[in-house]
């Protein structure tokens, strides 16, 4: 069967090793660092156009088999696909279809997975979003306190102000907002295992004076102006693109006039917000994010504008993300015997290639992450943020 196999495959000189289900190996480079244990007969021949959402699909599915550091596999297989394929692949966007019912469900399949599970390799709060490294050498746990700060400082939250916080985990940015900048938060969310959780904690640190959280769609947000700042964190890659003027505009008639908006979440390298290519989006919205949807900054910027919205500070945080996947995915490699005992089998192996990737596509440009701050102008047309930024910056 090793005839079988495209020429071109011998000539990539990759440190990885084939062994086929007879018990035959075949070395395509010296030092083999993985060794890919090919169980299915049909994916040698797939192997002459191996797309990212073919390879990972095959070991999702239990097809194939991977010997090395996670690392590594993702290493060769983007030099696999990129070898023997073109950026064609995941040419067009995709356009899922977008309703209450369907975006609860594609929710509950990613968050509802396991708490204990999020809980082996995220930091104690739980904090399921780009972490911020002011020095580069923090610990996750230190960069992602650095980030709620960061957030909150931008919002330039004042005691007693209402948060309105939109997709709120487990709670962590509220719970920290209302601790450390004595503030009111309603937090939504759409997982009935995050909210359980997130309002235990809330309970558990007393603050349900100040710290409510409920299950409810954003489309279902009072309109009435009664927020001083809005905040939503890895909220809008769920909303799809047919749904983001309405999903600004349901931010902009949530927030009163003069108060602020902050949209963080992970945004597309192409203008007309096509996945990444080469098969990784299919791979992340077939097993990871059903119908999420990355728009471009440009998109996303536009739709705040035209809600009534401006935009007055961006900023991308792409490496800090690809350092946060890292110590994401390292944490779980390290506990992998725990983590097969929380989630089936296929799960585990979704969430290795998942975090592994996405570092991997981060660090190299494939997507982004920008936070987008807004503010909703007064009827003159005036606000009153600071001049500079210099108070996002101040110690302590």
């Amino acid at each position: 069967m090793l005839a079988y196999l495209p020429p071109r495959l011998h000539e990539l000189q990759l440190p990885l090793r084939l062994r086929l289900w007879d018990g035959k190996q075949l070395d395509l480079g010296p030092n083999p660092r993985l060794t890919m244990v090919v169980k299915d007969p049909s994916l040698v021949t797939q192997l002459a156009h191996p797309s990212l959402d073919v390879l990972g699909g095959a070991y999702v599915e239990g097809r194939l088999d991977l010997e090395g550091p996670i690392e590594t596999v993702i290493e060769v297989g983007d030099a696999l696909s990129r070898t023997l394929l073109d950026d064609a692949v995941s040419a067009e966007p995709l356009r899922a279809r977008h309703d209450k019912t369907s975006d609860a469900q594609a929710i509950s399949y990613h968050y509802d997975l396991s708490n204990d599970f999020y809980g082996l390799w995220l930091d104690r709060e739980l904090i399921y979003s780009c972490a911020y490294y002011e020095n580069g050498d923090e610990d996750l746990d230190q960069a992602q306190r650095a980030k709620l700060r960061h957030l909150c400082r931008k919002l330039r939250l004042q005691p007693g102000e209402r948060l309105l916080d939109v997709g709120c985990g487990w709670g962590g940015l509220a719970r920290f907002a209302a601790r450390e900048f004595a503030v009111e938060v309603l937090g939504i969310t759409l997982s009935r295992a995050q909210l359980e959780l997130g309002r235990r904690r809330v309970a558990e640190e007393g603050l349900g004076d100040q710290v409510r959280l409920e299950l409810l769609d954003y489309r279902d947000l009072p309109q009435d102006e009664r927020f001083d700042k809005v905040v939503s964190v890895g909220m809008f890659e769920h909303v799809g693109h047919a749904n983001l003027a309405l999903y600004c505009q349901r931010l902009f008639a949530a927030v009163r006039p003069g108060g602020l908006v902050m949209n963080h979440g992970i945004t597309a390298k192409h203008s007309d917000g096509r996945p990444v290519g080469r098969g990784a989006g299919e791979f992340i919205e077939r097993y990871v994010f059903p119908q999420g949807e990355l728009p471009h900054l440009a998109t996303m910027t536009a739709c705040l504008s035209d809600a009534g919205l401006e935009v007055v500070d961006v900023e991308s945080l792409r490496l800090h993300y690809a350092r946060t996947l890292q110590q994401w995915s390292e944490r779980l490699e390290a506990q992998l015997d725990k983590a097969a005992r929380l989630v089936p089998e296929q799960a585990l192996r979704i969430w290795r290639l998942y975090l592994a990737g996405c570092a991997y596509g981060f660090a190299h440009g494939w997507i982004n992450l920008h936070q987008i701050l807004a503010v909703k102008p007064l009827d003159d047309g005036s606000h009153s943020l600071p001049w500079t930024r210099a108070d996002l910056y101040r110690p302590g």
